[in-house]
Parts: structure tokens; C-alpha cells; sequence
């Protein structure tokens, strides 16, 4: 079901270099965003961004119909997290496919988990978000956030086939406002959406990510 996407795995995007522009990573939490706890750390590393990131988040937020809000579920993923989240899953695929290669493995697992050495989120120009009505309630999507391709039989992928009318516009709005503002949606996910990391760079033609791995101070 991945044909034509072009996955995190492909080595177009670690050829991609990157030239950090050194932003620093802001906590939305402070900027008026509606923030989902399902990702909360001790740290509150999830609610952190780039600059840029947040810029547009709320640019998107501003051209969404009256009643409906982003829910910013998921941003900055330190690498150690990243590389955890990536061997797990890996290790769970591997279990209920013993007969694939390496390479194969690698390119099943980027579907819902970046590499760790190029994944967006440990740059901060990754964000997981959905959308709510104004009481807070999630928006019928098709699936939950962070379904996995084997859980939700595919219907994760943005333009998945099957969908309800309702999950499909709902999707459409989504990705409809977040492209204007200027990120780039991974189209195994429905919500995860980046700016300036090496899969954006690629998507857009840019010669360069602006942003790097980082750790948050």
C-alpha cells in the first residue's frame, strides 16, 4: 500500500543535507494551541517546536472553519526516545515476519516510525495533530491518532481508500490548512506534519533541511 509513497527509509532523504538554521525550540503550551496530554513526558519535550514549526501551526490554526481547532498532539521526540520507538516496533515486525530482509524491515517500520538518524521530531519540525470541535471533541478522521498500518488494516495512510465521507473531509481540512501554511504531510500517517527537516527538503525541492537532530536544553 506504500507504492508510490516515498518512505523516511528512502536514502533520497538521508542524502538530503542539512544546514541548521539554530532555532530554538519553543513550547506551544505558551502560544494558544490546543495541546492533547497522551504524549506527555516529565520533561514536556512533546509540547516543543521550532520557531518555524509553531509560525505555521498557528497560520493553519487561523484558516480552519469557526469551531473547529488543531490539537497538537505530538511535537519534539528526543533522539534516545526516537531510536527506542523505531527498535521496538521494528523488533514487533520482525516477530510476525521472520522472513524479511533487513531492508525490507527498515522500509516497514519507516511507514509509522522514522529512522532515528533522520526521524523530524528529533528535529522539532515534526507535529502529530488532529482536529477538534470547540468542546474538545476529536473529529471523526477514520482512525485514531497513531494507529499503526497492521491496526487500522492501512486506513492510517492520508489518502487512504474506504474512508467515511466524514473522515475524508475532515482529512481534507486538515491537510488543506496545514499545506497552505506550509508543511508537508507523510502520507502513511494522516497526522504527522513537518517543516524543514530533510523529508520536507525533499518534498519541496529544497537542497537543504533547515533543521537538524537537537536535544532540548
Amino acid at each position: 500500500m506504500s507504492s508510490g509513497i516515498v518512505l523516511m527509509s528512502d536514502p533520497r532523504v538521508a542524502a538530503i543535507p542539512v544546514q541548521d538554521c539554530g532555532e530554538r525550540l519553543i513550547d506551544v503550551r505558551e502560544h494558544g494551541l490546543r495541546v492533547d496530554d497522551r504524549r506527555q513526558d516529565a520533561t514536556g519535550a512533546y509540547a516543543y517546536v521550532r520557531q518555524g514549526v509553531l509560525t505555521r501551526l498557528l497560520r493553519a490554526q487561523s484558516l480552519l472553519p469557526a469551531g473547529v481547532f488543531l490539537l497538537f498532539v505530538e511535537g519534539y521526540r528526543p533522539p534516545a526516545l526516537q531510536r527506542r520507538y523505531f527498535e521496538k516496533y521494528s523488533s514487533e515486525l520482525a516477530r510476525g515476519h521472520p522472513e524479511w530482509r533487513p531492508a525490507e524491515l527498515r522500509d516497514a517500520a519507516s511507514r509509522f516510525v522514522s529512522p532515528p538518524e533522520i526521524a523530524p521530531h528529533s528535529a522539532g519540525a515534526a507535529v502529530d495533530v488532529t482536529l477538534v470541535d470547540y468542546q474538545g471533541r476529536e473529529l471523526d478522521m477514520g482512525t485514531r491518532v497513531n494507529a499503526t498500518p497492521e491496526e487500522s488494516g492501512g486506513a492510517c495512510y492520508t489518502d487512504a481508500p474506504g474512508l467515511s465521507s466524514r473522515a475524508q473531509t475532515n482529512r481534507s481540512t486538515l491537510k488543506t490548512v496545514l499545506a497552505e501554511a506550509g508543511l508537508t504531510n507523510y502520507a502513511t500517517e494522516f497526522w504527522h506534519y513537518s517543516f524543514g527537516d530533510r523529508y520536507w527538503a525533499l518534498q519541496t525541492k529544497q537542497p537543504a533541511a533547515l533543521y537538524g537532530p537537537v536535544e532540548l536544553p
